[in-house]
């Protein structure tokens, strides 16, 4: 089998070659690619047997692509949408997968697809991208629960100042400065958090919008952020971000 996956997040990407490859060793993984227009050129020239996709590209939606290239492959999506976009995936008779991907619900896709091959006649892309660019409520994580010592303990998220990436580790750190080891990675945090209280400040950093206490400009492409409670290192909005951190201030 033929597959090509097309994901903006790295460790995304690579999460999902693994489990392929650690499934179906004969899998072939043709190309990986991260944009609407990349996915647009390669398709426009070459062939596959399945394609992994995402939502939310580094260009645009993944839907942008049937509207430039025709598409009869058949289409497993990748996605972090809630209930509601996932119903309308099966309404268009596609699979999808939940990020972070499980090995399990892969293996059951790989196989509903085995099954049903050949593959039906391509869905309707267009009705399904307007449904999914309607409004639309997603249910983000409300509590986390965490261990110190021998006591368990659940953390609402308006009590967490932010989380911190450290050598192996991510802490969370609560308003009143208590740090506790959780078993997440920040890339995972990103899509359990409302982005609208949390962003994203660099590679070591989440922060609520209340736990940001000062921003000292540096430069056009980079500011300085002060946290409450102070953290220990200093935190510089990374350059990439900077554009996206001031336009989330202002929503």
């Amino acid at each position: 089998m033929r597959v090509i996956i097309v994901e903006d997040e790295k460790h995304a990407r690579d999460n999902l070659e693994k489990i392929l490859r650690e499934l179906d060793p004969s899998i072939e993984i043709q190309e990986k690619l991260d944009s609407v227009r990349g996915a647009v050129a390669w398709l426009r020239s070459n062939r596959t047997d399945l394609i992994f996709l995402d939502i939310h590209l580094a260009d645009d939606l993944s839907f942008k692509i049937f509207e430039q290239v025709e598409v009869t492959t058949p289409v497993i999506f990748t996605t972090a949408y809630d209930q509601y976009a996932l119903r309308a995936f099966k309404v268009n008779s596609i699979d999808y997968l939940l990020k972070p991907i499980d090995r399990e619900d892969l293996s059951r896709s790989l196989e509903k697809y085995r099954v049903t091959r050949p593959p039906k006649p391509a869905p309707d892309f267009t009705q399904l991208l307007q449904s999914l660019e309607q409004p639309r409520q997603r249910d983000y994580q409300q509590r986390f629960l965490v261990t110190r010592r021998d006591k368990i303990l659940s953390v609402k998220t308006e009590d967490i100042a932010y989380f911190e990436g450290e050598d192996r580790y991510v802490y969370l750190v609560k308003n009143d400065g208590n740090r506790f080891i959780v078993e997440y990675k920040l890339s995972d945090l990103e899509d359990l958090l409302d982005p609208a209280m949390f962003f994203r400040l660099n590679r070591s950093f989440i922060a609520h919008f209340e736990a940001i206490e000062k921003i000292t400009v540096l430069s056009k492409s980079r500011v300085k952020v002060d946290l409450k409670p102070a953290s220990s290192r200093e935190v510089i909005v990374s350059t990439e971000n900077t554009r996206d951190f001031k336009e989330w201030l202002n929503k």
